[in-house]
C-alpha cells in the first residue's frame, strides 16, 4: 500500500488508478509544468476525500500490482527454467530420491527451518511415494541462519553413508529448534555414524554444491523457501497434495 499512496501523493497517475477501478476520475491533472503550491492542496485533499468515500479502489489496485508482480516472476522463472536445464536436472551431486528413472521429475528447493517446507514434505512425501513415477532431485537452500547451513550440510554429507532420504526426512518432521547439537542428535537416530558425519562434513565440495543452488535460485527468480519445478513448471510456496498430483499430471500432458 506504500507504493501506491506514495504515487498517489505525487498526483501522477490517480485518473488511471481510478479508471483502472472502473470509475471515471473527477480531477483534471495538468500536464505541462509543476502545479502551484494551492492546486498540489487541493488535489490532496480531493485525492484523500475520493480514497477515504472509495477505499475499495486502493485494494483493487493493490490486487493489480500483485498480479503483475506475480506474472513477472512467472516469466523469469520460466525463462530461468528453459536457461538452466544442466544444473537442474544434471548436477551429479545433486541428491535424489523417488523413481530415478521417472517419467516426471521434480526438483525441490528448501530450507530445513522453513515450516512451510516442513508441510510441503508430507505432501511430497505421500504423494511421489503413492505415485512411483516421479523423480525428485533436492536442492538445499540454507537461506534462514546458520543452523540452516549445518542441517544441509548434514543432509548432504548423510549421502556418502547412503542415508540422505532417511535424514531429510528426519530433519523435514522435526517440529523443534535446530542447532548443531540436534542436528547430529537426529543423524544418530537414523544410524548415521556421526564421527564420519562430522568429518563429511567439512568436505569443501558440499559447500560448493549449496553455493551452485543458491545461483541457481537467483537464476530463477527463487524468492524464499520452498520452490519446485515440476516437469517444466516452476511453482514457487507451499503445494498441497492434491496440487502436486495435478501438477504431476500436466507434466506428464506436456503442459508442465
Amino acid at each position: 500500500m506504500r507504493a501506491v499512496l506514495l504515487v498517489l501523493c505525487g498526483g501522477l497517475v490517480l485518473a488511471g488508478l481510478l479508471a483502472a477501478a472502473g470509475t471515471r476520475a473527477p480531477l483534471a491533472v495538468a500536464q505541462d509544468g509543476p502545479a502551484p503550491t494551492g492546486d498540489k492542496a487541493t488535489l490532496g485533499r480531493d485525492i484523500r476525500a475520493y480514497l477515504m468515500a472509495n477505499p475499495e479502489v486502493l485494494v483493487e489496485a493493490m490486487q493489480e500490482l500483485e498480479r503483475k508482480q506475480d506474472s513477472q516472476r512467472d516469466a523469469v522463472a520460466q525463462k530461468g527454467v528453459q536457461e538452466n536445464q544442466a544444473e537442474l536436472y544434471g548436477d551429479p551431486e545433486s541428491p535424489v530420491a523417488g523413481n530415478p528413472d521417472g517419467d516426471v521429475t521434480i526438483v525441490e528447493f528448501s530450507d530445513y527451518q522453513c515450516p512451510y517446507c516442513k508441510r510441503a514434505h508430507q505432501a511430497m512425501k505421500s504423494v511421489v511415494g503413492a505415485d512411483g513415477k516421479v523423480k525428485v532431485i533436492y536442492k538445499d537452500l540454507p537461506i534462514l541462519g546458520e543452523a540452516s547451513r549445518i542441517a544441509a550440510l548434514a543432509a548432504l554429507a548423510s549421502a556418502k553413508q547412503g542415508k540422505h532420504k532417511a535424514m531429510h526426512d528426519a530433519l523435514m518432521e522435526y517440529s523443534g529448534k535446530l542447532d548443531r547439537a540436534k542436528i547430529l542428535e537426529i543423524a544418530a537416530s537414523v544410524g548415521l555414524d556421526q564421527a564420519r558425519l562430522e568429518k563429511d562434513m567439512e568436505d569443501p565440495a558440499l559447500k560448493k554444491l549449496i553455493d551452485r543452488n543458491l545461483a541457481l535460485a537467483s537464476a530463477l527468480g527463487v524468492r524464499g523457501t520452498p520452490a519446485f519445478v515440476v516437469g517444466k513448471q516452476f511453482v514457487p510456496g507451499a503445494v498441497d497434495a492434491a496440487t502436486l498430483k495435478q501438477l504431476i499430471a500436466d507434466a506428464r500432458k506436456g503442459q508442465g
